[in-house]
């Protein structure tokens, strides 16, 4: 019986994720710098339709990057050894790939401005290349068990996430 390599969790698990994580974290520190700065005065220049375009995007482009690097920070810690594989599988059950955004042929898309869209079309792409490797690594979550029913709360999931990826022992 051969046995299937799965290239995805090989690179995950290797010296070559280094430059995915790399990217990653650019993105969200990019996208940062840009909306507590260039992109807050840009935006202040929009219609009002653009205006709440904007802003509704910039929200989901904030939660598309921390839901990225948060499965980032959890496939280091495993790469690090700090956390065992099963501990990460654990653990991105919370982590969600599927934020969407606004249809580029969309009211208002093309009066925001470019740098915004290069940053949300980035950022789509960056949490495709994730997901598909999750989907990989992890298997698609059509055959996971349904999470019972509680009131979500991104906030507290994410700080979790977090002390998870940075615990020590």
């Amino acid at each position: 019986m051969a046995t299937t390599i799965k290239l995805a969790e090989r690179r995950v698990f290797s010296h070559s994720f280094k430059p995915l994580y790399n990217e990653g974290m650019r993105l969200v520190e990019q996208a940062a710098e840009y909306l507590d700065g260039e992109g807050r005065a840009e935006a202040k220049k929009l219609s009002r339709p653009a205006a709440t375009l904007y802003a509704a995007e910039s929200m989901r482009l904030t939660t598309r990057l921390m839901q990225v690097a948060s499965w980032l920070l959890l496939q280091r810690a495993a790469n690090s050894g700090e956390m065992t594989r099963d501990q990460v599988a654990a653990e991105k059950s919370k982590v969600r790939l599927d934020t969407s955004s606004a249809q580029e042929n969309g009211t208002g898309w093309f009066e925001l401005p470019e740098a915004f869209r290069d940053l949300v079309l980035r950022s789509l792409s960056l949490q495709g290349v994730v997901r598909r490797m999750d989907d990989q690594i992890y298997g698609g979550n059509s055959n996971a068990p349904a999470a019972p029913l509680r009131i979500a709360n991104p906030v507290s999931d994410q700080i979790s996430l977090l002390n998870t990826a940075f615990a020590r022992g």
